[in-house]
């Protein structure tokens, strides 16, 4: 099977990052693009290097390594090597007094070594634009997601219940989970833009640990490992009868993700407290997936969902205590955490092939975080699941 994105996806991709970029920084005169996973994106090959993408030129995409494997996997039209910056800055004409690069990755050291041979005064960003190319996915990204997605249900739906024993630990489960999912063809890492952000597989635990507070911006919790390293589960905690298991995790292929949560109640069934506001969240999964419709704003959904919940059940509602996440989903793509986001202030109206993972869920004291998640993509009859369609809270007894 050949992995190498197509050179038509390459094109058309760059095409609209051009065009984003005319439309909403008109003054742009050059793009340096050292991000490897928008450097993915628009050229097919994840180096050490820079993508130069001048206004009136064509683009070229310097490689420091592997220079080699560079031209083996990428279809991109210009591809040279580089031993430093220097190279890259031959032929490329007077530098601009603005370059604009992807600030939210490009370490402040590694932009000051660029300056030193394109001497530019300022950095415009170049994220916003990105993100806003990334999101709209093709046929053929939609196809590799599909597959991620199917890989996702198999795990969490079909082989997570066979896998629960009392006395296993978090790290345990969180271990033979990404093992399965690696085997059925995950590509073995969950990548997020965030700054700092650090995950093997998602987010595990048994009981309260699922509410553990953690850095991440998002409605579980986790123990995890250490305080070196919060990931994947606690050595300690073990499962016994009774517990809430909670699995939000990600899964990709080629790159791509999808992300997904499901529940399972092992040993005897939970509370009927925790049960109601679980099924609760169902719900609000499903209406909200019904408005994933293309011209319908993600603040529109937002408020609609809020709106309509009554101020009891907005108690750790998307979170536990005053750790209240301000969103019911997410894009998800290249990385786990894309925009846009169904939340305040995204007002952009949806478009077909746009993907979100919505996440209801809620915290409930003594038990854990009940609640679903599931990938979609916005269709005109409304949110089109693609990693399965179990509510969640499945019985292992």
């Amino acid at each position: 099977m050949d992995l190498r994105t197509p050179a038509a996806e390459l094109r058309d991709r760059m095409e609209r990052f051009r065009l984003r970029m005319d439309a909403e920084n008109p003054a742009w005169d050059l793009a340096a693009i050292f991000g490897r996973v928008n450097q993915f994106y628009l050229t097919g090959t994840m180096q050490d290097g820079v993508l130069l993408i001048p206004r009136d030129g064509e683009a070229v995409l310097r490689v420091r390594r592997s220079f080699e494997r560079a031209l083996d996997e990428s279809f991109f039209s210009d591809i040279r090597p580089m031993k430093s910056f220097r190279d890259a800055a031959c032929g490329m004409g007077a530098c601009p007094e603005t370059v604009h690069v992807d600030t939210e990755v490009v370490p402040l050291a590694l932009l000051e070594r660029f300056r030193k041979y394109f001497p530019f005064r300022e950095a415009g960003s170049l994220d916003t634009q990105a993100a806003a190319v990334r999101a709209k996915k093709s046929a053929y990204e939609l196809a590799i997601m599909e597959r991620a997605g199917k890989i996702h249900r198999h795990a969490l739906e079909d082989c997570v219940p066979g896998m629960l024993w009392e006395g296993m630990s978090e790290a345990e489960l969180g271990g033979e989970v990404f093992s399965l999912m690696v085997r059925e063809g995950h590509h073995g890492i969950a990548r997020f833009g965030r700054f700092g952000t650090e995950m093997v597989l998602g987010q595990l635990g048994f009981g309260e640990n699922s509410l553990y507070p953690t850095s991440f911006d998002g409605p579980g919790g986790c123990y995890g490992a250490a305080p070196g390293a919060p990931v994947l589960g606690s050595m300690g905690r073990t499962l016994k009868s009774g517990d809430l298991v909670f699995v939000d995790c990600a899964c990709g292929v080629q790159g791509y993700h999808t992300d997904k949560t499901v529940t399972y109640m092992f040993g005897r069934s939970l509370p009927d407290e925790a049960i109601e506001a679980h099924h609760r969240c169902v719900e609000i999964q499903d209406e909200a997936a019904s408005m994933l419709r293309p011209g319908t704003a993600p603040s529109e959904i937002y408020e609609a969902i809020l709106d309509g919940l009554n101020p009891k059940f907005l108690e750790d509602f998307m979170g536990f205590g005053d750790r209240q996440a301000q969103f019911l989903g997410h894009g998800v793509g290249l990385c786990v955490d894309e925009t846009p986001v169904i939340a305040r202030g995204f007002d952009e109206p949806l478009e077909e092939g746009l993907v979100f993972a919505l996440e209801p869920k809620k915290g409930v004291r003594g038990v854990g975080m009940v609640g679903i998640e599931n990938t979609f993509v916005v269709a005109r009859g409304g949110g089109r699941c693609i990693t399965g369609t179990n509510a969640g809270l499945i019985p292992v007894y």
